[in-house]
């Protein structure tokens, strides 16, 4: 009725952006997954052998490891994400530190029949998808949050309508 005061209902469907933006969180959750299991080993032969514990390989474990909780934090459906792009673009940064110490250090390396340097190898390029990942999340996330600074509401003209 038109009339009576009620308002419409709402559908709860989910669209496209939230299928695609879920899709990216959990592609971002298990490639961080992946990195933690491929350091994280390493780490636990040195520790087991008594060895030295090379600082670059805790810091991949721990990239991993951020990278993955925030992926599924920002999964939630009460979180906005997008209000969090500047988070996306550090965790960014973060995987273009770990891509540049690793990189640098296996990528033109001859592994010679070395699995351990061979894994390696294949790890740098895991960092790379991780790297470009969070780059994609980001850059919406920036996209969205501009966009929705931009969007007006039916009572002051300034807050947002709708956003993805």
């Amino acid at each position: 009725m038109k009339g009576s005061g009620e308002k419409p209902a709402q559908s709860s469907s989910i669209n496209i952006g939230t299928i695609l933006r879920l899709t990216l969180r959990l592609f971002q959750f298990v490639m961080g997954i992946v990195v933690i299991g491929l350091y994280a080993q390493d780490l636990k032969a040195a520790r087991d052998q008594g060895k030295y514990v090379d600082s670059k390989w805790v810091w991949a474990t721990f990239v991993g490891a951020l990278s993955s909780f925030l992926a599924v934090v920002f999964s939630l459906p009460l979180i906005k994400s997008w209000w969090f792009f500047w988070i996306d673009a550090l965790v960014w940064f973060f995987w273009l530190v770990v891509f540049g110490i690793f990189g640098k250090m296996y990528i033109k390396e001859d592994p010679e029949g070395n699995k351990g340097i061979i894994r390696m190898k294949r790890a740098v390029w895991i960092d790379l998808v991780n790297l470009f990942l969070w780059l994609i999340s980001a850059c919406y996330g920036a996209f969205i949050f501009w966009k929705a600074r931009k969007a007006r509401s039916q009572y002051t003209g300034r807050a947002q309508e709708h956003v993805v």
